[in-house]
């Protein structure tokens, strides 16, 4: 191995899936002991890939090379055994175990465990000191805040041998002063010679973070830049192939009536467990009301008791002063029938059904409208013109209404879901993580028609872990913590410092903010 050859290199890697050709004849240096950035937007084929130099796919065609040498990859596991590890966006983590057991999973009959779980947790209290990751090796994962459940699957990767380590969106549900945190334990994996690949959308945190950044478009590889000698406008030009506004532009709110009114909401999952805490808004014609918080505490709850999902079990929800609790209206089906539109968090679970097609997935919810019911059968041909204008508008690649939504890419998806329901016209939006997975181009375009329908007139809910958006898009922002609301400002008085203290359940965060000063 030669001190001058990259950590890892990928020459003319290329990788069809029938007839979409995901990565086009891709080449790639990162140096080692460095952090490497890779951009680009939804389908540009970063999560290709990633997975190909992770084992989950094979190339068609094109080498891998590890420290200079040429290192086929057939599985994670030869992956593994490359010194290659990655941390997923959604963690691989048994809730159950504790976090000794999560990390020697898989090689609990490996050589690092000849001497027993004595020598095991000896090695995962040096790599704990060694690059700043301290958690308890007793705790339960499950009990975890998500923050220190990313330091456990770092903590799994080093244990393994890691030495280029892979963060797939790694501050996606993290709190702002978790977030920091990850970057000095990054900052000290590279200090300690470790390689770092970064995929993220975020270009400020590119900008903040990595010596470097390759920006993929359509399947290529499109620019290779040092961080120092690029700006977030230019990155994101990169990605998109135009200029793009990375800023929401909008004027002031103009709230007029109050449309739905929450009181002393309360909601109780099946084991009993409190979800919702006495929680109190008003959502206001002509104006956003956003929801920050980390995720799991309470909004997912909220969202899915407002669009009519869950039953409270106790407190009052208004619409234009008729009470909806306890009323026929009061179900999801009903909700929609008076207005209430409705993007939830999870898209999978709650917005689509994979098997369906793009078109029958776009009626999802309004497949009784005269426009698409002819009785016994609905009219396919009005449910695929539909579909062709709202993937117009709304940029769905690939363009076609007849492919099952499995084969669109999340951020598509995210697409196809928002298009339903903003097109719908409610009076009433409720919006779950707007742009998870999407974007800089189409976030871009989903902020301005938020934004257009808030000026139309229309109440907004917004629910979104991007502290960036929230604070961008909302005319009020309200924080949840375990349930409940902390506290609430207007989009004036908002800082990223607060919200955060905020998000982490300190409910004087103006107080605590001054003091620090």
């Amino acid at each position: 191995m030669s001190e001058q050859s990259p950590a890892l290199e990928l020459r003319r890697i290329n990788k069809s899936f029938g007839p979409v050709h995901a990565n086009k004849n891709i080449s790639l240096s990162v140096d080692r002991g460095s952090i490497h950035g890779i951009v680009g937007e939804n389908g540009a084929g970063k999560s290709t890939l990633m997975s190909i130099v992770y084992g989950f796919y094979q190339a068609d065609s094109g080498d891998i090379y590890v420290n200079g040498q040429i290192c086929p990859i057939e599985n994670p596991q030869s992956s593994i055994e490359a010194g290659i590890g990655m941390v997923h966006q959604h963690f691989m983590l048994v809730d159950t175990f504790t976090v000794l057991e999560n990390i020697i999973l898989g090689v609990e009959n490996g050589y690092r465990l000849a001497g027993g779980l004595a020598s095991a947790r000896k090695e995962l209290v040096r790599l704990e000191q060694e690059y700043a990751l301290e958690v308890n090796v007793d705790a339960i994962v499950g009990d975890l805040p998500v923050g220190l459940r990313q330091r456990v699957e770092i903590l799994k990767a080093l244990y393994r041998g890691a030495e280029i380590l892979i963060l797939d969106e790694p501050t996606g549900v993290l709190t702002p002063q978790e977030a920091d945190h990850l970057f000095r334990i990054l900052d000290t994996l590279r200090d300690q010679g470790k390689t770092v690949i970064l995929i993220t959308h975020k270009l400020r945190e590119i900008m903040a973070i990595t010596d470097s950044v390759s920006v993929m478009r359509r399947g290529e590889m499109v620019a290779h830049v040092k961080t120092s000698e690029t700006s977030q406008p230019a990155l994101a030009e990169l990605m998109v192939g135009r200029s793009v506004l990375l800023q929401v532009e909008k004027k002031l709110a103009n709230p007029k009536d109050t449309l739905v009114s929450i009181r002393n909401l309360n909601y109780e999952d099946t084991d009993g467990v409190p979800r919702l805490k006495d929680i109190n808004l008003d959502l206001k014609a002509g104006e956003i009301l956003g929801i920050a918080g980390v995720s799991g505490n309470g909004q997912s709850e909220l969202l899915e008791v407002l669009g009519g999902i869950l039953t409270p079990k106790s407190g009052s929800i208004r619409f234009e002063g008729q009470e909806l609790v306890d009323s026929k209206a009061f179900t999801a089906r009903n909700l929609r029938k008076i207005g209430f539109g409705h993007v939830p968090e999870d898209r999978q679970r709650s917005g689509l059904v994979l098997s369906f097609s793009a078109n029958e997935c776009t009626i999802l919810g309004y497949h009784d409208e005269p426009e698409y019911n002819r009785g016994l059968c609905l009219d396919r041909k009005a449910m695929v013109e539909t579909c062709r204008n709202y993937i117009k508008k709304y940029d769905v690649r690939p363009p076609d209404p007849y492919l099952k939504v499995s084969g669109f890419s999340g951020g598509n998806q995210q697409k196809l879901v928002l298009a339903r329901e903003m097109e719908q016209n409610p009076d009433v939006l409720l919006v779950g993580q707007p742009t998870r997975g999407v974007d800089i181009g189409a976030i871009e375009f989903i902020h301005k028609q938020l934004i257009m329908m808030r000026d139309a007139g229309k109440a907004i809910l917004v629910v979104s872990v991007e502290i960036d958006e929230v604070m961008s898009l909302a005319d009020r922002i309200a924080v949840m913590f375990d349930g409940g609301i902390v506290g609430e400002l207007s989009a004036a008085e908002a800082t990223e410092t607060k919200l955060g203290l905020m998000m982490a359940g300190v409910k004087d965060a103006q107080s605590e903010t001054k003091a620090a000063i």
